[in-house]
């Protein structure tokens, strides 16, 4: 997909209407952030990275001698070293990474961490209410100001679970440590081929399931994972364990069969995810990640206590490092979703203490509600509390402590937008595009993707193209330390993907096709579908028309044409059959195409019509909405990414015509069902009087089987027939 615009069109798709102003669907908010719901983010007030902000902090810290309370607007570049210094102890030959190591800085050692000297300047946790209260507003920011460290020198302390190291049926081992070389080796040469098999298998009460594995010889390897029942049959940390078993001792169906893939390192598109088993998968995903940060930094731990203990550890060769310290990377749509990963990481791990949590409150956390409750769930789970989707945030944890907003290069985990990512990874003015933290990612979790789509889809395209690329500087990392994988450039085959979503697209399933390559596998799990048509609660004419479209590209023209020439004469030939006419339209572009139509063609000069997309003023919505509603208008064009922002609730709706199906099958009941059911019960439209009309193409596959329903949509797309009536 290609990325349209300017530079400061970065929230929406790229749409050519409104280039350069904010959106006017996006409202305001308590901290004076634009919505931007497919709109534009130009003109800040304040730039997302402000190096004159980070002086002026650095000298108030001088005066003080303590670190300043006001966060940073970006990562503080590291401290610089003392350039004085000429005795640098000369770097290790290594023989089979020497030319890697060359190209990066002559000082590699890790930074000495700042400690605080002023009893004053102790964690936030441990401030008054008062000492909080007395500080400036938490700031946009990313980041707090400290020192970049090493990639594992945040290990000081005792080992928890010294009983659960380097255990060789556990899969954290069998898939980073000590992977088996026979099989390995077999499947990245494989991988660099493109090669998969795939199988396909059907689960009862959960769904089917696509299976692909790197080609191999052995064929009993291509199996799925066996369920699991509980917890207790997981390789987890004792702590983790331990919190489990008391909280959720056993699994549900859901999670008996998708969480042997997860923790098994197997890369996962999830195509069901829902409002009601939201919160199993999000225990799941932050479990995971836990357990994989607490195992890689145990293993650190245990082998920076070997290395102390023996004197001539010249032929000790301990790999259990990558570049940097990032280990997991959570995308996801809004704060509000941020809020609740974190939320259940801290009742995961239980930390005694919880560092900047009054600024995270403060930043991210939105008590009031918003919404009354005749939106739906799905609608109030993606926009209720914070919904401002330009953000990052890192997390670091120490032996009992969680610590939010730390430097990107010292956390553990990082939660972040696509918007907030990509600005954080091209740079801003005089500072540098970076993507170096990204270096050593091995688990990515991609929640609500679906929703990802209405933002702008380029920006989660190229988040996954700076994914675990060769860094360009050294960031303190101990070369002798870091796996060998690592050195030999192949941790995108080593990186597990968990993507969750409500449905599957061609955008989604391009991603995880293009960019899910795991050596251990991958796998795609969806349900079959009775279709929306069943489920819209009365009875109404539903008449799906084929039209045939060469291409995928060339589709919009075809559709267009076919638009026009079938569909318009229909609503011209009587003022009757066209009032009350709503024309729901998925992409903006083909808005704009039959909006202009509407208003210069002669074929049209008959109707009057009024239009609501996302760029739509509230105003012009509120006068649109009653034009349509008193008849003045008697056609009305919607726009998808309109009725996923707003739930509008349109009356006088007579007829509904579908322009393109929406991605999102339930927009498809609340559009059809709702709209003419609504106009049932106000005595508008007499029951069975109302009536819908679907244009579809053979490259609409996806949408026409959650609509149409799995059983149907191959008739519906291979037969001669071009029409298929429903009741």
């Amino acid at each position: 997909m290609a990325f349209h615009g300017s530079r400061g069109d970065l929230r929406g798709r790229g749409n050519s209407e409104g280039s350069g102003r904010r959106s006017s669907m996006g409202g305001s908010r308590g901290r004076g952030r634009g919505r931007g719901r497919g709109g534009f983010r130009g003109g800040r007030g304040k730039p997302v990275f402000d190096s004159t902000r980070i002086a002026q902090q650095k000298e108030v810290e001088a005066n003080e001698e303590s670190e300043p309370e006001s966060p940073s607007e970006a990562e503080e570049e590291p401290e610089s070293q003392d350039e004085s210094s000429g005795d640098e102890e000369p770097l290790p030959a290594v023989r089979s990474y020497a030319a890697l190591m060359q190209s990066f800085a002559t000082d590699l050692g890790p930074q000495a961490k700042r400690r605080k000297l002023d009893p004053e300047a102790r964690p936030e946790s441990a401030k008054t209410e008062e000492e909080e209260n007395s500080k400036p507003a938490a700031e946009d920011s990313d980041e707090v100001e400290e020192p970049e460290e090493g990639p594992e020198t945040e290990t000081d302390g005792l080992l928890e679970d010294e009983d659960d190291l380097e255990d060789a049926s556990d899969p954290f081992e069998a898939h980073f440590a000590d992977p088996d070389d026979n099989i390995l080796s077999k499947r990245l040469k494989s991988l660099e081929k493109n090669q998969w098999v795939t199988q396909k298998a059907v689960i009862p009460k959960f769904g089917k399931v696509v299976i692909g594995i790197p080609e191999i010889d052995d064929k009993n390897d291509r199996t799925r994972p066996k369920p699991l029942s509980e917890p207790a049959e997981l390789r987890l940390k004792q702590k983790l364990a331990g919190v489990m078993s008391k909280q959720r001792p056993e699994f549900d169906d859901l999670e008996k069969h998708i969480t042997p893939s997860i923790f098994g390192y197997q890369d996962i598109f999830y195509c069901e995810r829902r409002p009601t088993n939201s919160e199993s998968l999000r225990r799941l995903a932050c479990l995971h990640a836990v357990n994989h940060v607490f195992k890689t930094r145990d293993r650190v731990i245990k082998n920076n206590a070997r290395l102390a203990k023996e004197e001539n550890n010249g032929d000790l060769e301990l790999r259990d490092q990558g570049f940097t310290r990032p280990k997991v990377l959570m995308i996801l749509p809004t704060r509000e979703s941020c809020v609740r990963m974190v939320k259940m990481i801290t009742f995961l791990c239980e930390p005694d203490q919880q560092e900047n949590q009054k600024r995270f409150d403060d930043s991210y956390v939105e008590k009031e509600e918003k919404f009354s409750d005749d939106k739906p769930q799905d609608f109030r789970e993606l926009f209720g509390g914070n919904d401002d989707d330009m953000f990052r945030l890192g997390l670091k944890f120490t032996r009992k402590t969680i610590k939010y907003f730390s430097q990107f290069y010292n956390s553990d985990i990082i939660f972040a937008s696509p918007l907030g990512l990509r600005l954080a990874l091209e740079g801003k003015d005089d500072k540098k595009g970076d993507y170096d933290f990204l270096s050593s990612i091995e688990v990515v979790i991609v929640d609500q993707a679906d929703a990802l789509l209405m933002q702008n889809w380029e920006h989660v395209e190229y988040i996954f193209e700076h994914l675990n690329l060769q860094p360009k500087e050294a960031h303190g990392c101990d070369f002798s330390r870091v796996r060998s994988w690592y050195l030999d450039n192949n941790a995108k085959y080593f990186r597990q993907t968990i993507a969750l979503a409500a449905f599957n697209t061609p955008e989604l399933n391009t991603l995880f096709f293009n960019k899910s390559r795991n050596w251990a596998g991958k796998f795609k799990i969806s349900i079959n579908y009775p279709g929306a048509i069943q489920e819209l609660g009365l009875k109404i004419k539903q008449t799906f028309s084929r039209l045939e479209s060469l291409s995928f590209a060339s589709d919009p023209d075809a559709r267009f044409t076919y638009f026009t020439t079938a569909v318009i004469p229909s609503l011209t030939r009587s003022a009757k059959d066209s009032t009350g006419t709503v024309i729901f339209i998925p992409s903006y572009l083909d808005f704009v195409r039959v909006r202009n139509y509407f208003s210069t063609s002669p074929a049209t000069t008959s109707l009057s019509f009024g239009s609501i997309s996302e760029y739509t003023s509230v105003r012009d919505v509120t006068r649109a909405r009653s034009h349509f509603f008193s008849g003045r208008h008697s056609v009305l064009l919607y726009t998808e990414r309109a009725h996923h922002f707003r739930r509008y609730q349109l009356r006088g709706v007579r007829k509904v015509i579908m322009y393109g199906l929406p991605d999102n099958p339930i927009f498809y009941k609340e559009i059809v069902g709702g709209y003419l059911g609504r106009s049932v019960q106000e005595g508008k439209l007499e029951p069975g009087e109302g009536s819908a009309r679907v244009i579809f193409s053979k490259w609409d596959i996806l949408k026409l089987e959650r609509i149409a329903g799995t059983e149907r949509v191959g008739k519906m797309i291979k037969e001669k027939g071009d029409t298929f009536d429903f009741l």
